[in-house]
């Protein structure tokens, strides 16, 4: 046991300077000087050589060829850092340093590029990216596909080609409901405007409510709602719109759902591999079923109508079901983040055949601009008229995060698998929300899946906690029923 207790001491270190790194990032995203940025690339690029020296560490190769697994937990971090021992080692330490590098000034760049609707002033800096992921892939990859090597950062044991053909099954029948849908009437919408403080208040009580611990995390305004940290340090972001405070609230309830992963997991396993969640799905899973299967059930919504008419007083919704299907309208718009239930994959899905062609060298940097506007036209109807609105809208690209994007479907379809296995387990779930209580949910949650953090595989994580392998057609048969209902189809 004593190369497995040394390699551990080594890796807790090493884990507490990675959550070190993750709050620069934070800090970048809410609370930095905006004349900061060259010297906090320069501090990433220090972080990132420090993690990567550390994760090629041979003593970590050494301790691994050494350490024998005493139980469960033991195989699993051991698995946890073979896994990034092997991956760090194949990549140069100069390579992990100009990616720090590059894509700290990437941010900074994408997000003057975005303000002022530019695409040409982001380009070059988005090659630079590529080409820096690209040679990261072929060294992890060797002969095989260099996506795979990305998306496997994510979404461990994923591959592009399997992911293909779960999109491929979910694609007909989203396209063929959202077609049906948007040919019936629209239900009503929110009019006026709903103060900053307000939101801000209820969104607090809303992340209460689904299980947010504020004595280990905090809530503070971003552009892109994030998550951070991990063990008793998990911050997330949210933001506001006047005219949109469901915009503030689902965001927060969204966020809350990974915030809540990180803080439910065993402390036993504090800054220990398994102490973080299994992977970019399961996480995503985590935070689409507390927005969307709990947060947008009707039995919820109806309790939050109540709530916003002691927030805002009278707002225009004349009861809780005309709540309910305002929540829920499905409606043309360009933002992924802001997209409905019905029609969110599908903007996931236009981007993960984007950079798969990226990442492969068959779309070039250049003409990215009209390969999204062409695609975005064929799958919505209509087309984009800002780059704000198109290629510049998301973050994930300026800081590399290739391989990413695909995580958000697959956790869409894991959320479908842990929802009907939590309607089965509690079926009288629904008298809860309506009274604002999600404790029965969010306690299965954490019973079933979040306690174990990184102990299983993503589909083992999925698999134990739903009772059967993840496969697409629960969401499908959720998404049907639903939006059947609203829209009387």
């Amino acid at each position: 046991m004593a190369a497995y207790t040394d390699l551990m001491a080594f890796q807790r270190d090493t884990e507490a300077l990675a959550q070190v790194a993750g709050r620069l990032g934070w800090d970048q995203e809410t609370m930095m000087p905006g004349g900061a940025g060259p010297q906090r690339a320069e501090e990433h690029g220090a972080m990132a050589s420090i993690l990567h020296a550390r994760r090629t560490d041979p003593r970590v190769g050494d301790w691994l060829e050494a350490a024998e697994a005493g139980d469960d937990v033991a195989a699993a971090n051991l698995r946890h850092i073979r896994r990034s021992f092997d991956r760090a080692t194949k990549v140069p330490a100069r390579l992990a340093t100009e990616l720090a590098q590059a894509t700290s000034r990437a941010h900074r760049i994408w997000a003057k590029a975005r303000a002022e609707e530019d695409v040409a002033a982001f380009l070059p800096m988005l090659q630079q990216v590529l080409d820096l992921r690209r040679e990261e892939a072929a060294a992890i990859a060797g002969n095989a596909d260099p996506y795979d090597a990305l998306l496997d950062d994510y979404e461990p044991g994923a591959t592009g080609a399997s992911l293909s053909a779960m999109f491929a099954a979910l694609r007909p029948r989203l396209v063929a409901l959202r077609a049906a849908v948007l040919d019936r009437p629209k239900p009503a919408t929110l009019s006026g405007l709903f103060d900053e403080a307000g939101q801000l208040a209820l969104s607090t009580k809303l992340a209460l409510a689904f299980g947010y611990d504020l004595q280990t995390g905090r809530i503070d305004k971003a552009v892109h709602p994030f998550s951070s940290g991990s063990g008793l340090d998990v911050r997330i972001t949210t933001r506001t719109n006047p005219a949109d405070p469901f915009n503030c609230f689902y965001s927060t309830i969204h966020e809350v759902g990974h915030a809540a992963y990180e803080q439910g997991i065993d402390r036993a396993h504090l800054l220990t591999p398994l102490g973080a969640g299994a992977s970019m799905g399961v996480h995503e899973s985590q935070s689409r079923i507390y927005e969307n299967q709990l947060g947008r059930s009707r039995a919820f919504t109806g309790w939050l109508y109540g709530q916003m008419r002691d927030t805002f007083g009278d707002f225009g919704i004349a009861d809780e079901e005309a709540f309910y299907a305002c929540v829920n309208r499905v409606s043309d718009g360009f933002i992924r983040t802001e997209a409905d239930e019905l029609q969110y994959n599908l903007h996931v899905l236009l981007r993960f055949d984007l950079e798969r062609a990226l990442v492969a060298g068959d779309l070039a940097v250049s003409d990215l601009e009209a390969a999204w506007n062409d695609r975005f036209v064929a799958d919505f109807g209509f087309a984009v008229d800002l780059p704000s609105n198109g290629v510049l809208q998301d973050v994930h690209w300026s800081e590399g995060l290739f391989g990413y994007f695909p995580t958000y479907t697959l956790g869409n379809v894991y959320a479908g698998c842990l929802h009907q296995a939590l309607r089965a387990a509690v079926p009288d779930l629904d008298d809860d929300l309506a009274r604002g209580d999600t404790s029965r949910a969010t306690g299965w949650l954490r019973a079933n899946l979040q306690q174990f953090g990184g102990l299983r595989t993503p589909v083992e994580t999925i698999t134990h906690a739903a009772g059967f392998a993840p496969h697409e057609g629960p969401l499908l048969e959720y998404l049907e029923t639903k939006f059947s209902g609203i829209y009387g189809l």
